[in-house]
């Protein structure tokens, strides 16, 4: 190679890192101030879908209605109620879950760690303001499905009314 062409090739790379440098990159699609008006326009309709078990247990026996576990796949398969749907939260998508749930109306109940009591292997409460349920209702709502209904109640994990299923349920 000669020197004439090691010189130019010296001053383009250069020239053309500082061209990438100075590319703006777009704006990352979050938008928190959305979320929060999300959360805000919701705020009185979760509070008339927080409901006690007796009628979280009726709900879930009717047809057009499931049971959704969005707690991380391990904790799902090791022990989750009976019968219940998992989707993970972190793998809400539009595509997901119409795979999962197709009808927009379908009846949603939603539990999480801090609605069981006496299991800290299997249901680990989370701090009250970062409960899983939170975000849950909030992303399903967003998302399209507004027939959601919260489990309100903390239940012993002896209640003979809970029914479990998973790997490590006996």
């Amino acid at each position: 190679m000669t020197n004439f062409i090691k010189i130019i090739l010296l001053l383009f790379i250069p020239i053309s890192m500082q061209s990438q440098q100075s590319k703006k990159l777009s704006k990352s699609k979050v938008d928190y101030t959305s979320f929060l008006e999300l959360s805000e326009e919701i705020l009185d309709y979760r509070q008339e879908r927080l409901i006690p078990l007796e009628t979280f247990l009726e709900y879930a026996s009717e047809e057009n209605t499931i049971v959704l576990d969005t707690r991380s796949e391990t904790a799902f398969k090791q022990k989750h109620l009976k019968g219940a749907m998992h989707i993970n939260f972190s793998d809400f998508t539009d595509k997901k879950l119409a795979k999962k749930i197709p009808l927009k109306d379908t009846r949603i109940l939603i539990y999480c760690n801090n609605n069981i009591d006496g299991d800290r292997i299997h249901f680990a409460s989370k701090k009250t303001p970062l409960a899983l349920n939170i975000p849950t209702f909030i992303n399903l709502y967003g998302y399209g499905y507004k027939n959601v209904y919260e489990l309100s109640s903390l239940v012993p994990i002896k209640d003979q009314r809970l029914q479990f299923e998973g790997t490590s349920v006996k």
